[in-house]
């Protein structure tokens, strides 16, 4: 069911936002070759709690950490753990908050020290495809809007849309309906209505689209193994356009 949030509901919401924000500046300095992704989770953990919040992810479906931290060809949801980070890789990292009831959600794909042009590139058209789907976006567009200019623009640099994964609505539960895919799909999918809180997120191979899961059941990696990039926000459906409030 489609939930339409109330002014007080979306200023929950915006302050949730900002603690999300925060805690990717906060990262930012810390990513450098030889720092433990362990480390990354509990520097967002310990952060978040200080913010009177919670991080969503944790123990949702079971998922054992705070934050998800994908490296070079894990597409989403790597575990954090005692891998450490090296120079030339791209990590993306996936971060949830819960603020008095109401989650936001946002990513981002980051190079460790100097990384490849091709990496830079997929990083840069990742997050591009973003701002270039949400540029007309406001309420009376419908979903496949965002999907079909992800796809256009993605692939005019013939990188691969990941098609098992999908971005969604959200607001007291971290999943809500609508589903946000990133790909062109038959109809127009639902019409967006002032109120409506998304999560946009592309996630964008170098190569194939194909994906596999791994054995931890958590962990999705690109099928031929080639980067992935992942870039993500929480906006709000407005009358004339969006606020995206993860930024």
């Amino acid at each position: 069911m489609i939930t339409i949030k109330s002014v007080s509901e979306l200023e929950i919401m915006k302050k949730g936002g900002k603690i999300l924000k925060q805690t990717f500046e906060l990262l930012e300095g810390r990513l450098k070759s030889g720092v433990e992704t362990e480390e990354l989770d509990d520097i967002a953990k310990a952060f978040i709690n200080k913010n009177n919040a919670l991080p969503t992810f944790l123990n949702f479906n079971g998922y054992p950490k705070s934050i998800c931290v994908s490296i070079d060809e894990e597409v989403v949801h790597g575990i954090p753990g005692k891998r450490k980070l090296e120079e030339g890789q791209i990590v993306s990292i996936d971060i949830g908050v819960n603020f008095e009831g109401f989650n936001t959600d946002a990513a981002r794909t980051y190079g460790i020290g100097k990384i490849s042009k091709e990496k830079q590139q997929l990083i840069d058209v990742t997050k591009q495809s973003f701002f270039k789907a949400t540029e007309n976006l406001k309420s009376g567009s419908h979903v496949s809007d965002i999907g079909k200019i992800i796809q256009e623009y993605t692939e005019s640099f013939g990188y691969g849309v990941v098609r098992a994964l999908v971005g969604h609505g959200i607001g007291r539960e971290l999943h809500e309906d609508p589903q946000i895919p990133n790909f062109r799909t038959a109809g127009s999918g639902a019409l967006l209505k002032t109120g409506m809180t998304i999560a946009i997120e592309p996630m964008i191979n170098m190569g194939t689209h194909e994906v596999s899961w791994q054995k931890d059941g958590w962990t999705v990696c690109t099928r031929d193994k080639k980067p992935s990039a992942h870039y993500e926000n929480t906006l709000i459906i407005e009358d004339g356009g969006v606020e995206i409030i993860t930024l």
